[in-house]
């Protein structure tokens, strides 16, 4: 079995280091990740200059890239065959609700399952020390299972852990997206010079009246595992912007 890993925290961050030791029962490992942190990049793919590729280790590969661009070069440059599996992480913090939009784990593994690879993100939600391994075997526990059963098409995984000891984690739970709101989004100051600069990013404030939500569960110390489809499309509502845009007033 191939397994292909990358992230967005870098080719030497630690948790993708934990990752890859820990799914090594698989079959072959492949890293292939960017040569430093591109943490909030989206699914950026780089267009405006070239793309080079170093060796750093046996079946580690870094790209002066984003994740996108690292899996867009494993699948068709690097690796001798499109992977079984692609994990995307172990992610230094959580990538729970709106955030999916921005983070580049997750668009590691919307690459992969665009290009029909069955796909996970990773995350460790906390702060402080980062207990990997408990994410990693969790990672290994669900591997396992795609490669029984596989996954919907066009569908992938995310997956967040909270940052707590193996017995202190209640379970897994199925869930969906949570939604979050940020009380003073961007703070302003001043440099000496009396310049205003500004820093994005305020209190977060979590919204959900879901019920079943990434952020319930890991509130409750339950992992989450939310999937996520490629179809962007709002079905449910096709018919009444046909009615509403379409036709005349």
């Amino acid at each position: 079995m191939l397994v292909l890993i990358s992230n967005d925290d870098g080719v030497f961050a630690r948790g993708l280091k934990t990752l890859a030791k820990t799914l090594q029962p698989l079959g072959r490992v492949v890293v292939v990740a960017p040569d430093r942190e591109r943490s909030a990049v989206g699914h950026s793919l780089t267009l405006h200059k070239p793309l080079r590729v170093h060796e750093v280790g046996e079946d580690v590969y870094s790209v002066n890239g984003t994740p996108t661009d690292c899996v867009t070069l494993a699948v068709n440059t690097i690796l001798p065959e499109k992977p079984a599996l692609l994990i995307s992480g172990i992610n230094r913090g959580g990538n729970l609700g709106d955030n999916i939009t921005y983070s580049g784990t997750v668009a590691a593994a919307m690459e992969g399952a665009l290009l029909g690879i069955p796909s996970v993100a990773v995350s460790v939600v906390g702060e402080g020390h980062f207990r990997y391994t408990e994410a990693a075997r969790a990672t290994l526990q669900l591997s396992r299972k795609i490669a029984d059963h596989g996954l919907p098409a066009d569908t992938f995984l995310n997956m967040n852990v909270p940052n707590l000891p193996a017995g202190r984690i209640s379970g897994m739970r199925i869930t969906c997206m949570g939604r979050r709101i940020f009380k003073d989004p961007v703070v302003q100051k001043k440099d000496p010079r009396g310049r205003a600069y500004y820093w994005i990013g305020g209190e977060e404030i979590v919204s959900t009246g879901k019920g079943n939500s990434d952020y319930e569960a890991i509130a409750e110390n339950y992992i989450s595992v939310t999937p996520l489809h490629l179809d962007l499309t709002h079905h449910e509502v096709l018919g009444e912007m046909e009615t509403v845009l379409l036709q005349g007033d």
